[in-house]
Parts: structure tokens; C-alpha cells; sequence
């Protein structure tokens, strides 16, 4: 009966939707709905009439107790977008068993369960297209007139165009529009030349990040499509893709449980709770996007994608905005605070000392009158005068606030992280930036990092021979075993195209490695062991057991078997007897099993990692036993055989090992390999010299680590160079006494159970190839290419943070205290100020945004890697950078006042013309010091500049915008102009910075704090 309704929907549906053209999509949804009642109701209209055109049916409203779904119109899939969706959501398994359960949807998505999609372009534009794409609305990115919003906030800021606007308003009464207009009108074009640069600079900033974002939420996925296993983007995955999920896997996409093993999902990112939760068939096939999987394997149909998903929903919620603060952006904030209240006080004194000189008639006009005769001053002349006086105070507020230290910090980072990039690291944290630079000590893992994670099997041990030729010197019988241990204990895959075809391997190296061997060596067909057993029951690898297990039936005679893959020394210890190269059962006693200890040793001295086979037939109940228990059999097992697999050390590991070294940084490797194996490859990678050895401490098992008191861990931590079969939980506990000594520590880390140590660390370095999605997620940095030489650049780039920062800090506070103090002296002994408000902006305007530039920008030099790292204490201002900027500062000074106070008799100048002669000089000062700033300690200054293209411009743009100022812009800067003598004095005097500079570098400076003599504990 159903099929013949059936037949008669498709055949009813054919004729009725031949309707006109013209109607539009709320009357075409309605022909829809009618189309589905009247086809599901009225078995005579089997009758092939075409419906007329000219009758065009009005639908009656649908009954509120009847519920349609109707198929949207571009859509041929036999389910649609909302039942698809509803059926993980709810988790109900009848809902799921209405539609045919998960093999009744496959086919309703037309999705093969073997092989997956056909992957064709026409295709997957379709799903998309019919049930959306996995990617997820965002909040619009803040726009440009947000960030000049923003700037705008400042306070000074509002202060310097309130008295803008009233210096405006009083000169165009005064002067008349066409003469009145230049006092006020100057400083609104450089307040708003100060904005439009600071909103310039965020928003490129706010930018980048944006564009790091979007890199790294761009996970590589595994699918399955046209019968063969590939990466693609977590946004290319569509509804009906076959998805592969592994230990440490995110869930990219909501989906069901096709078949696997031992599957634990993480919900806690969703449902809040921290219980696993068990995956299967049966009970809960549900998967739920964003959650992670913590054990077991298994493949998964797509139902929905993105929006759909209840992630997607949540992630569009999230306003994405990034306010973290680094530890030095907090600490900057904190002295630019304490600068800005000094500032304040300054130019309190100087408003309170000028309005005082002011109303008692000791300040003169530009013509000599007093401007100030009581009752006979206009009001708007005292006015215009209060207004002029408050701008010169507020605008000393504006030069000494350094709110440049936070725009270089911001622009720094974003300089590094864009550059750090293109060296093959992603950096999730800020703070990682500026804390890798501290860095003492890094905890390195070996496979991947200092090795290439290019895998082969090298040897083969049967018994205790070493085989040549597999197939023809080894037992058939024995030979079958270790086909089904490698195919059937896997999580890797074997794909041919044709039987011409190369074979692809999929998985980990490891498996890759393993599969190869056994294909191309052993002619082990895995496709063919796939049918011949069934799996019963999986233990997944990972980190803590270092074995893998599987319980099969096969399905010829019904017999049960274990199969366990591991560390040799680990599935040795497992076994009590053997199997020969003839295929001889002999027992394992203990004479036997030194010999086989021996000869994984050998293996693990020549850097192969080495892997045992073990086999056992079990009874039949097997089967129940461990269902009940969830633990597979490990006692009195037969070993198979073993094989060695190498993985050579990268090119470059061994010279960027020494260059951390030599950096003051100590390098540990932490690995779970043999201590043999580890030895071998340290010393290889120069991690451990040649003359030390075990018994000095150096290298230690991470179970010996374990057992030692905290006293003696507390001791010996700081040797050890190497910790062989170590645990997730045993590089947590090394990390937490390298902490507890005062070191700061970076880790290197891929799996999951490496995140507790990855976030305990003060930097954790997640790989980006091997690297699980929950390694990364506990991460400030991910090494992309997972080289070690990338976490020695890492560590390069941030010291170039931190000393970028330091040179600038130098810079700006040299000109901070010079700028202070002139106008202070000068106000309170000649009643003025020589600066004007515009001129003092265009000096902050120098310093802040383009001086954070140029400096902030400069690469990193080898010079960097002969330093010893920075301290957690140690302080941002050192005594180095106090000499330095102190010495500018104080010629500065000297320079400036002897020419506010005697320039005009010794140039025989007008006021005007000296008053432009001390700002000129003022600025080339800044210009000059700029080169100082570019090297704390040494120096030559000018070493590497041609490579700073960036730093030469800015100061050629600077010094070209200041010419303009002084010779084209009187009226707006209140500048006159200079003849060639008195640009030469200025360049002269200015250029005097440099030899004071070298000068000032030849005087030692002591180690300790200067401010720790003071006892002043307060940290800058």
C-alpha cells in the first residue's frame, strides 16, 4: 500500500507543480503544501490530465494540528534542513528510527557509508546550497569610525577641542573671520591629525588579528570521500560527509555514530558537565559540533553544518572581541599612569604660575603692552587669555602622558605575530609574544620536533633473528597473524585507486610506517582481513598506556583473539612465549627474555624506535567478559615480532639546540621512547654532550622521576636533560618544579593529554601537523611546521618583543622628560611657554605613533641570542636604559633653556625666530635620539639600518614634514622662517646626541636595580 502512494506523490507532484511562472515564493510555498495534502489523500489523481494553468488554487489555511515539512525548491535530498537538524538536537532515538535510522538517512542524503561522497564540485555546491555551508556569522568587524570614536574618548583630548573651539569662537570675534581663525583652527587640525593616525594604526591592528583569527580556527579535517581518506578545511565539510574522529579530534560538525570503538566525547564545551560521555550505535549516536573526543576512534555521518549546529548558534553570540591585556601592556599601563600624574602636576603648576602672572600684570603682548589693566581689559581679551593659558597646561598634560608605550606594544605585537607567520608559528595568546622572550627553559618532545616524523621500519626481528626477506623466510601461519595484528590494531588506512595504482596511507607516521612495511613488504591485503574479522572491542593508543589492543572474531570458525601493538619493553613484558622465524611456539623464560631486552636495546642505540606484536586465542566468553569490564586480556601473550623504525634528526635542529643554548636557555627533551632511543637522539641534536651520562642525572625514566620526594625532584630537576618513557603526567610534574625554582618555562606538545602541561607552562607550543585540536586549544603559540628550529625562531622573536619595547620606552621618556622640564622652567621664570599647543602635538605626534613605528619594527638580530634571558623580576626600565635616556635628556635640557634664555643674543634673532629656532632643535633632537634608541647597549648605531627600510622612511618623512612646518605652515604652527645658518645650527646642535650617545655607553652601569639602592619597591 505504501508504495503505491508513494507512486502516486511522485506521480501527483510531476503534474501539480507545472504552475505559473509568475507566482511569486510565498503563493509557490502554498502550491507546495496543497501538492502535499492532496497527493497524500486522494489516490485518483493517478490520472496524467495536466492541472490547468488558468486554475489557480487558493489554498484554505492548514489546520493548526497539522504539520507539514515542506522541502525547500533547489532541494532533491529526501529529508530536509530541519528534521535533520532536530534529530542530534533532541537526542531522541525514536526520531532517529522513524527516519530509517542511520542507514535510512544515509541513503536519504545519498551518501555511501563505505565510501563516503563522490567529492564532486557540482555536488558539494549542491549540499551547501540545500543545507548551508560550516561556517558561522560573525559580529561585523568594528568599523574605521569606531576607532576614531574611540580616540575621540580621551579626555585631554576633549579638553584640547573645548579650548580649540573657544580659541576659534574668541580670534574670529577679535580678527575677523580671515585672520581669526589660525590659533584655534591649528590645533583642531592637529588634535585631529593625532586622531586620525591613532584610529589609523587600530584599526590595521584590529585587522590582523582578525585575519590570525580566521587562520586559526581553520582546522584540517579527515573524510572520507570517493572511497578515499583526505584532509580538507573544517569549512569545506558538507551535510552527508563521512568524517574520521580520533583521539583529541573536535567535532567539526553536528552528526551520527556510524562505527568505531571505545568513543569518549567531551561535552563539557556545551552542556557544562565534565563527565565523559560514551558514543556508540546503540544508546547515543548523537555527536554534537564543538565537543572533543578524549578515547577511542570512529566514523561519523554530517547532519548538519554550521548555523544549523547548536555551536554555530552559540559561536554567533560571541562578540569576538579581543580585549586581553598582556603582562606588559599592564605593566605599561601602569607607568604610563605614574608619568601622567607627574605630568598633571606640572602643568598644574605651570597653569597656576602663569594665570598668576597673568592677573598680576606681568605679561606682556607681542607689542610690549601689559595684557592685563584690571577693569579697563576687555572681557573677552581675559577670556582669550585664560583660554590660550588652560590649552598650554593641558597640553603639557598631552606630551607627558606617554599613551604612545601602549599604541608600541600593541603595534610590536601585531608586527611579530604577522612575521611570526611567515616563520611557520601562530600565535593564540598575546602574552606568549612577550613571556617567550623570558623564556629559561624549554621542554621539548622529540618524534616530530627534533626529529622529521618521516617514519619507515629499518629492521624486523622474528624470534631472535632478523629478517631480510619477510614473506619467504618467515612461517605462513605466523606471517597471517601479523596481518591481522597490523591491519585489524590500526587507525590508520590503505586506500588504491586501480590495481595499477600507488597505495596511500593514511594515520599517524607511525601506523603510515607500520602499513607501508606490511603492504609493500609483508603483501598483506587489508581489505581482505577486514572481511575475513569482525572487532569486538578496542583499547585506543595513547600517551600514558603506549599500546593499543583489539579483540576479533574471525568470522570462518568464530574464534577470538587479542592482538596488543606497543613499546617493545611494554608487550614484552606481556608475554611468556614466542614464535620462532619457522613459526615454532618456544617459551619466553627468563634467560630469553635479557636476550630480547638486548636486542630492543641495540635497536633503541642506533635511534629506532621500536614496536612489538603480541597475539593471544581466547575462549569464546571471552567476548562477554570484556564488554563487562572494558579491559582487554594482557597476560601470558605471544609475542610475534619486532620492528625498528627510524626517524631521522631535521637538518638545523643540532645548531638551533646550541643557539638556545648559548641564549642561556636550557633544553630538556621529554619523550616516551626507551632511554636508549632518547640518548641516541639527544646526543645526536647536541641536547646532551657526549661525557654526560646517566648516572650524573642527566637522563632519567619519567617513573623514577615520579617516585623521588619532592625534595629530591626539587634537587635534581634543574640536570636533568632527558626523561625517557615519560607520561602526560610526568612532564606536568617537571614543569611544576622548573616553575616552583623560578625558571620560566615553555613546553612543546600534540596530544591531548599533553594540555594539562601545555597550560600549567608559562608558553605552550602545540604542534600544527601532528598536533591534536585539544593540544591546540591549551596553547599560546602553534609551531605550524613542528620543527624545532620554529620554537628557537619563536624564542628569537620574542626577545625582539621585549627589547623593541624597551627602546622605544627610552625614546619616549627622554623626550617626556625633556619636554617637562623646559616648559616648567621656562613658565615659571619667564611667565611663558616656548612650545606652543600645535607644536607640542606634532612633537607627540613624532614620538608616539611614528616613533613607535620605526622602532617597534626592528627584526631580530643574532645579538639577541647571546643574551641571557630576561628575569621574571627583572625590571621594564633597566640601568642601562636609565643612563641612556637621562644623559639625552639632561643635554637636551641644556641645549634647549640656554636658547630660550640667551638664543636671541646669540643669533641676533627676533622672539618669534628663536622661539622657532628651540622647537626646530627640539624635534631634530627627537629625529637624532632616534638612532640611539636603536641599540641600548652597543654602540654603532647604525648597524642593520638598511634593512629597517621602514625606520629610514619614517625618519625622512618626519624630517621632510618638518621642513614644511617651518618654512610653509607660519600661520598654523606659529613658526618663522630659517635661513640656511640657522638650520645648520639647529642640525649641529641636535646632531650632538650621537657622539653623547657613544660616549655615554662606555660608562659602566651596576647589574642591580637602580631603585633597589632606594629601597623603592614599587615595580614600574
Amino acid at each position: 500500500m505504501s508504495a503505491i502512494l508513494n507512486k502516486a506523490h511522485i506521480i501527483c507532484t510531476e503534474h501539480l507543480l507545472d504552475v505559473p511562472a509568475s507566482l511569486n515564493k510565498h503563493n509557490k510555498k502554498w502550491q507546495l503544501s496543497f501538492v502535499t495534502i492532496y497527493c497524500s489523500r486522494a489516490l485518483f489523481s493517478l490520472v496524467k490530465n495536466h492541472v490547468s494553468k488558468e486554475k489557480a488554487i487558493k489554498a484554505s489555511p492548514v489546520p493548526s494540528h497539522v504539520v507539514l515539512t515542506i522541502p525547500t525548491e533547489n532541494s532533491c535530498f529526501k529529508i530536509d534542513e530541519t528534521t535533520l537538524t532536530d534529530v542530534v538536537k533532541e537526542k531522541k532515538l525514536e526520531k532517529l528510527q522513524k527516519i530509517g535510522g542511520v542507514n535510512g538517512l544515509a541513503s536519504s542524503l545519498e551518501t555511501s557509508l563505505d565510501s563516503g561522497l563522490n567529492g564532486g564540485a557540482e555536488d558539494i555546491a549542491h549540499r551547501r546550497e540545500a543545507f548551508g555551508s560550516n561556517t558561522y556569522k560573525k559580529p561585523p568587524s568594528k568599523s574605521f569610525f569606531y576607532f576614531v570614536v574611540e580616540a575621540f574618548k580621551d579626555l585631554t583630548i576633549l579638553i584640547l577641542l573645548g579650548c580649540a573651539a573657544l580659541s576659534l569662537s574668541f580670534g574670529i570675534k577679535e580678527n575677523g573671520l580671515k585672520d581669526g581663525w589660525y590659533d584655534g583652527g591649528s590645533i583642531f587640525v592637529a588634535v585631529f591629525l593625532v586622531i586620525t593616525v591613532s584610529a589609523i594604526s587600530n584599526y590595521r591592528q584590529n585587522r590582523q588579528f582578525d585575519k590570525l583569527s580566521k587562520v586559526s580556527n581553520n582546522i584540517q579535517i579527515d573524510v572520507i570521500r570517493g572511497g578515499r581518506r583526505q584532509q580538507i578545511s573544517i569549512f569545506d565539510i558538507v551535510v552527508g560527509d563521512i568524517v574520521c574522529l580520533k583521539i583529541g579530534d573536535q567535532v567539526p560538525a553536528d552528526g551520527l555514530f556510524l562505527d568505531g570503538h571505545s568513543l569518549q566525547i567531551d561535552e563539557s564545551s556545551m552542556t557544562g558537565e565534565s563527565d565523559h560521555v560514551e558514543v556508540n550505535s546503540k544508546q547515543n549516536p548523537f555527536l554534537i559540533s564543538g565537543t572533543k573526543v578524549v578515547d577511542g576512534y570512529a566514523r561519523m555521518l554530517v547532519t548538519s553544518v554550521g548555523m544549523n549546529t547548536t555551536w554555530g548558534q552559540m559561536m554567533s553570540q560571541l562578540t569576538g572581541d579581543n580585549n586581553e591585556q598582556t603582562p606588559l601592556q599592564v605593566r605599561l599601563n601602569k607607568l604610563t599612569s605614574a608619568i601622567g600624574k607627574v605630568g598633571l602636576a606640572v602643568a598644574f603648576m605651570v597653569l597656576v604660575v602663569l594665570l598668576v602672572r597673568y592677573f598680576t600684570a606681568n605679561t606682556r603682548d607681542e607689542n610690549g603692552k601689559t595684557e592685563f589693566n584690571g577693569s579697563s581689559t576687555k572681557a573677552d581679551d581675559i577670556l582669550n587669555a585664560v583660554v590660550g593659558i588652560v590649552a598650554a597646561a593641558v597640553t603639557i598634560v598631552v606630551v607627558a602622558i606617554p599613551e604612545g608605550l601602549p599604541l608600541a606594544v600593541t603595534l610590536t605585537l601585531a608586527y611579530s605575530m604577522k612575521r611570526m607567520m611567515a616563520d611557520h608559528a601562530m600565535v593564540r595568546k598575546l602574552s606568549a609574544c612577550e613571556t617567550m622572550g623570558s623564556a629559561t627553559t624549554i621542554c621539548t618532545d622529540k618524534t616530530g620536533t627534533l626529529t622529521l616524523n618521516q617514519m619507515r621500519v629499518t629492521k624486523f626481528w622474528q624470534g631472535k633473528e632478523t629478517i631480510v626477506e619477510v614473506t619467504s623466510s618467515i612461517s605462513p601461519f605466523v606471517v597471517n597473524l601479523i596481518h591481522q595484528g597490523v591491519s585489524l590494531n590500526t587507525t590508520g588506512g590503505v586506500y588504491r585507486g586501480s590495481s595499477g595504482s600507488r597505495f596511500e596511507f593514511s594515520g599517524s607516521p607511525t601506523e603510515k610506517a607500520i602499513l607501508s612495511w606490511a603492504v609493500l613488504e609483508m603483501k598483506m591485503d587489508m581489505e581482505e582481513m577486514k572481511r575475513n574479522f569482525t572487532i569486538l572491542f578496542v583499547e585506543a593508543f595513547n600517551s600514558q598506556k603506549k599500546k593499543s589492543g583489539v579483540l576479533t572474531k574471525k568470522k570462518e570458525d568464530n574464534t577470538v583473539h587479542v592482538h596488543w601493538k606497543g613499546a617493545a619493553e611494554m608487550i614484552l613484558a606481556m608475554c611468556s612465549s614466542y614464535y620462532d622465524a619457522s613459526g615454532v611456539l618456544k617459551d619466553l623464560n627468563g634467560e630469553e627474555r635479557m636476550e630480547f631486552k638486548k636486542i630492543i636495546q641495540g635497536m633503541a642505540a642506533s635511534s629506532l624506535r621500536c614496536i612489538a606484536f603480541a597475539h593471544k586465542q581466547v575462549a569464546e566468553t571471552e567476548e562477554e567478559d570484556v564488554k563487562e569490564k572494558k579491559k582487554l586480556q594482557e597476560e601470558n601473550m605471544t609475542l610475534l615480532g619486532l620492528v625498528g623504525i627510524k626517524d631521522p634528526c631535521r637538518p638545523g635542529v643540532k645548531k638551533a639546540v646550541e643557539d638556545c643554548q648559548h641564549a642561556g636557555v636550557n633544553i630538556k627533551m621529554i619523550t616516551g621512547d626507551n632511554v636508549f632511543t632518547a640518548r641516541a637522539i639527544a646526543t645526536e641534536c647536541g641536547i646532551l654532550q657526549p661525557g654526560q651520562d646517566v648516572d650524573s642525572g642527566a637522563v632519567v625514566e619519567g617513573e623514577e622521576f615520579r617516585n623521588y620526594t619532592p625534595e629530591e625532584r626539587m634537587e635534581k630537576v634543574e640536570k636533568i636533560c632527558i626523561m625517557a618513557r615519560s607520561s602526560p603526567f610526568d612532564k606536568l610534574l617537571m614543569v611544576q618544579c622548573l616553575k616552583q625554582k623560578g625558571h620560566v618555562v615553555a613546553v612543546t606538545g600534540d596530544g591531548t593529554n599533553d594540555a594539562p602541561a601545555l597550560k600549567e607552562a608559562d608558553i605552550g607550543l602545540s604542534m600544527g601537523i601532528q598536533g591534536t585540536e585539544v593540544a591546540k586549544e591549551s596553547s599560546d603559540i602553534v609551531i605550524l611546521d613542528d620543527k624545532f628550529v620554529s620554537v628557537a625562531t619563536v624564542l628569537k622573536w620574542g626577545r625582539c618583543v621585549y627589547t623593541n619595547i624597551q627602546k622605544f620606552i627610552q625614546f619616549q621618556l627622554t623626550v617626556n622628560v625633556a619636554a617637562l622640564v623646559i616648559n616648567f622652567v621656562a613658565a615659571i621664570s619667564a611667565g611663558e611657554v616656548p612650545l606652543t599647543a600645535v607644536q607640542l602635538l606634532w612633537v607627540n605626534l613624532i614620538m608616539d605613533t611614528l616613533g613607535a613605528l620605526a622602532l617597534a619594527t626592528e627584526k631580530p638580530t643574532e645579538e639577541l641570542m647571546k643574551k641571557p634571558p630576561v628575569g621574571r623580576t627583572e625590571p621594564l626600565i633597566t640601568n642601562i636604559m636609565w643612563r641612556n635616556l637621562l644623559a639625552q635628556a639632561l643635554y637636551q635640557v641644556t641645549v634647549l633653556l640656554t636658547l630660550q634664555f640667551k638664543g636671541e643674543s646669540i643669533f641676533g634673532v627676533t622672539e618669534a625666530v628663536n622661539d622657532t629656532l628651540i622647537f626646530n632643535t627640539f624635534v631634530l633632537c627627537q629625529v637624532f635620539n632616534e638612532f640611539n634608541a636603536r641599540k641600548l647597549e652597543k654602540k654603532n648605531v647604525f648597524k642593520g639600518i638598511q634593512k629597517n627600510k621602514l625606520f629610514l622612511g619614517i625618519v625622512g618623512m618626519t624630517i621632510v614634514l618638518q621642513v614644511v612646518m617651518v618654512e610653509f605652515l607660519k600661520r598654523f604652527a606659529g613658526t618663522e622662517r630659517l635661513n640656511w645658518g640657522q638650520w645648520g645650527a639647529c642640525i649641529a646642535m641636535a646632531a650632538v646626541s650621537w657622539p653623547i650617545g657613544w660616549i655615554v655607553k662606555c660608562i659602566p652601569v651596576p647589574k642591580r636595580p637602580i631603585f633597589s639602592y632606594l629601597k623603592w619597591k614599587k615595580r614600574t
